[in-house]
């Protein structure tokens, strides 16, 4: 499956793989690069025989992250694997470090940022695979969120 992100900034997907796999390597994953970020879909329709879940493996680089967005119809959870994230949810923020997790309610706004010097990796794992609307929508340019959290370096 191949993606690519619309003006929106909703996910548009083409399927790459013909039949759903149950054991994905990450060769076989739907690597998506996005904005200072690389994402690595193991688990979502098209790329295994899921129905309810999707998992996505991400590197999120220092001063990089998923700038505040909402996902209408899925809830999420984050896990990190290593590094330090800065983990918003709606207005609250934490640093979660390896092991934490943080879960997000269908429809609430987050965003997770880098909080360390090296690459932090996470696990986000979205229910359910699919959705009718958009898979996400940009909010960072809104009110309050474009003012909660200053841009690194200015």
């Amino acid at each position: 499956m191949q993606s690519r992100f619309d003006g929106s900034g909703a996910v548009v997907y083409s399927l790459r793989h013909t039949m759903a796999h149950r054991f994905i390597t990450t060769a076989e994953a739907l690597k998506e690069e996005y904005k200072g970020r690389t994402n690595y879909w193991l688990t979502r329709p098209g790329v295994a025989d899921a129905r309810d879940l999707q998992l996505c493996r991400a590197v999120i680089p220092p001063d990089e992250g998923h700038p505040f967005h909402t996902h209408p119809e899925l809830e999420e959870i984050i896990y990190v694997l290593e590094g330090e994230v800065e983990q918003w949810v709606e207005k609250e923020c934490r640093v979660l470090k390896p092991g934490e997790v943080a879960h997000i309610p269908r429809g609430l706004v987050h965003a997770t940022f880098n909080a360390g010097r090296t690459d932090a990796v996470i696990l986000a794992i979205l229910s359910p695979a699919s959705c009718e609307g958009p898979f996400a929508v940009d909010v960072s340019g809104e009110e309050p969120w474009r003012s909660l959290r200053p841009k690194p370096g200015h």
